[in-house]
């Protein structure tokens, strides 16, 4: 038998605020990323687990607000006095404890930036728990409010998988939905893993996206 090959293609997932699914586990650091002009010193660090939708937010924030976004890990090979001409996300900001000059170069982000130009922090936990070596910088970054996600619930992995799906334009069964949801961990980052795999798998061996399929994929997937 000759196996089709299938290349994984993402299915032009939509990463804008009309494709950011609100939970209760995500709707009041939503509605703190609203309110960027009431930001004391212009600074919002979004904290929520891997996997929760931090990035997604992060990057509605920035289209909507023409921000640059880019990986806190890349902030010593940029200009920071450029970059802070206008307004800052920095996704993964947690990442950078213990680079000491991409400490030191948000270090001066944060005197170059003011009110009228904000900054956006994405990481999995408050600054405090960073491990930061730069003292300067850990105070200033432990007086910036901080945007709780949740982990997701059932009903938003459910709604998250269903628009993964349809992303791909692939129809699958109403009951296959809560079969994945009670099965798969609670990521966002894990729905979008698992998805792109069922697609895969189905395509290679031409057969439907069933329950029986999932759980093939799931005994074999590590999407933790």
């Amino acid at each position: 038998m000759i196996r089709q090959l299938a290349f994984d293609l993402p299915g032009g997932e939509a990463m804008t605020r009309a494709d950011f699914l609100v939970a209760p586990s995500n709707s009041l650091a939503l509605e703190m990323m609203d309110g960027v002009t009431g930001w004391p010193q212009g600074r919002m660090v979004l904290v929520g687990p891997e996997g929760a939708g931090k990035t997604h937010l992060a990057q509605v924030w920035a289209a909507e607000i023409a921000a640059s976004l880019m990986p806190a890990t890349g902030l010593a090979n940029v200009r920071i006095d450029a970059l802070a001409k206008g307004p800052v996300a920095l996704d993964d900001a947690d990442r950078l404890a213990g680079d000491g000059a991409a400490e030191a170069a948000l270090f001066h982000l944060l005197n170059f930036m003011g009110p009228t130009n904000p900054l956006l922090m994405t990481a999995r936990t408050p600054p405090r728990d960073w491990g930061l070596r730069l003292p300067d910088l850990v105070s200033r970054l432990q007086a910036a409010p901080v945007a709780q996600l949740g982990a997701p619930d059932d009903a938003l992995l459910s709604a998250v998988l269903v628009k993964l799906f349809a992303d791909r334009q692939v129809a699958v069964a109403a009951n296959l939905i809560p079969f994945l949801v009670s099965r798969m961990p609670r990521q966002i980052s894990a729905a979008r893993e698992l998805v792109a795999a069922l697609d895969t798998r189905a395509l290679a061996e031409g057969r439907a996206i069933t329950r029986q399929l999932a759980g093939e994929v799931l005994d074999g997937l590590d999407c933790g």
